[in-house]
């Protein structure tokens, strides 16, 4: 179903693209690391529940990089399939609420026409 066949292949591939990106920009990707890094550092939530918010943000901004990264680490936190798929749930019914919600500002928009 996925059109990435092989993401350790996939995940590789960024990892180089990456390393391009901090020769030629290296304080944007310092940057985005200090922020990565901070936002893992929490206090409150476990790692589990961070990762799955973390892959629910990931499918509703399509990021397929953010998808391999969290999926890996919400497995190494001891997350399991069936829960992996919960959390997505969410992401997915939230999804369907914003685009419900956007569509009654276009009913407002035409109901001014």
């Amino acid at each position: 179903m996925s059109a990435i066949k092989d993401w350790n292949a996939y995940s590789a591939a960024l990892r180089e693209r990456g390393k391009e990106l901090g020769q030629l920009h290296p304080e944007i990707v310092k940057g985005f690391v200090a922020l990565s890094n901070g936002a893992a550092k929490t206090q409150h939530l476990d790692a589990k529940t961070r990762e799955f918010i973390a892959l629910a943000v990931a499918i509703t901004t399509k990021c397929e990089g953010c998808m391999d990264a969290h999926v890996r680490k919400a497995q190494a936190a001891g997350a399991t399939k069936e829960e992996i798929a919960e959390a997505l749930g969410v992401a997915i019914a939230l999804n369907a609420g914003a685009a419900f919600t956007y569509a009654l500002h276009v009913l407002d928009r035409a109901n001014e026409a």
